[in-house]
């Protein structure tokens, strides 16, 4: 829809789209990404790093995950109008043109990298493969046949970064924790991506759910299992004690849950798996606050 045709809208109007666009409403999207990025900065920091790095890498996953959604709804406006969950995005809709979506993700990176240039120059220096990932991903979706694993690059920079802002290097234990949350990534994104397969298949799309085809759901528990045994090996030096553990209990728990939502593969199950994955972070995050506390 050209400039000329696109329908004039007011000011608050506008701001609506905007917030959809950046997904405002749907916050499972960004929740996935904090949770394991604050488990690494209280890891890195040795227990409560303080308001101003709290503050900074809140803001920061938020911001960036809103500028991920314009630049994916950029990439994939042309397919989005065949999927029946995206058929209504703003740019796909044309309320809201290329250019307008680019410079609202334009905005918010800069606004996230003004945060991180608050915290230390190695911070920043791995602030810089974050976006370039972040930016390639809604691309490799036409010609990777696992993209969930390329998200998984993009999405984990946090931890990286976290560790790098505190102590101005990035460790095995980051490493660990990085790989760990690749593959909770890999989990909760093929649950995502099981919604969209039919949709996918018709439009050409390359998805982890279409490749693992019928090994879809055990895939989705070996990647559980295997961020659980990554971040058990990162987080036990530490010697946090029972919350630490608790919290463990509980994410096993919903792992189990997940699974009894995408055995049977319905649209419903695993969107409700993906939007509420959020949850085993949350669960491992409050094990870990928890444990300092009583360390």
């Amino acid at each position: 829809m050209s400039a000329a045709s696109r329908p004039s809208v007011s000011l608050p109007e506008r701001f609506s789209l905007y917030l959809d666009l950046i997904r405002f409403n749907r916050p499972a999207g960004w929740l996935v990404l904090v949770w394991p990025t604050l488990v690494a900065l209280w890891v890195a920091s040795g227990g409560f790093p303080g308001w101003h790095l709290l503050i900074v890498f809140v803001l920061g996953t938020f911001l960036m995950r809103s500028a991920g959604c314009c630049i994916n709804d950029i990439a994939d406006r042309k397919f989005d109008k065949h999927v029946k969950r995206t058929a209504n995005r703003p740019i796909t809709t044309g309320k809201i043109s290329v250019f307008e979506a680019a410079m609202v993700g334009v905005v918010l990176a800069l606004v996230s990298l003004g945060l991180v240039l608050t915290t230390r120059w190695e911070a920043v220096a791995w602030s810089v493969p974050a976006v370039l990932f972040t930016i390639l991903y809604p691309f490799t979706k036409r010609f990777f046949a696992m993209p969930q694993a390329f998200l998984g690059i993009a999405f984990n920079f946090g931890v990286l970064i976290a560790f790098a802002a505190v102590q101005g290097t990035v460790p095995l234990t980051a490493w660990l924790l990085w790989l760990a949350n690749m593959f909770m990534v890999l989990a909760y994104d093929t649950e995502y991506a099981m919604v969209d397969r039919d949709d996918d298949l018709k439009i050409g799309m390359k998805t982890s759910a279409i490749t693992l085809g019928r090994f879809d759901v055990a895939a989705i528990m070996g990647f559980f299992g295997l961020c659980l045994a990554l971040t058990i090996t990162a987080i036990a030096p530490q010697r946090l004690g029972w919350p630490w553990w608790a919290g463990v209990a509980v994410a096993v728990g919903q792992m189990v849950w997940h699974y009894s939502l995408i055995r049977t593969r319905t649209r419903e199950g695993c969107f409700t798996a993906f939007s509420k994955s959020h949850w085993i972070g949350v669960a491992l995050f409050a094990g870990v606050v928890l444990g300092y506390a009583v360390r």
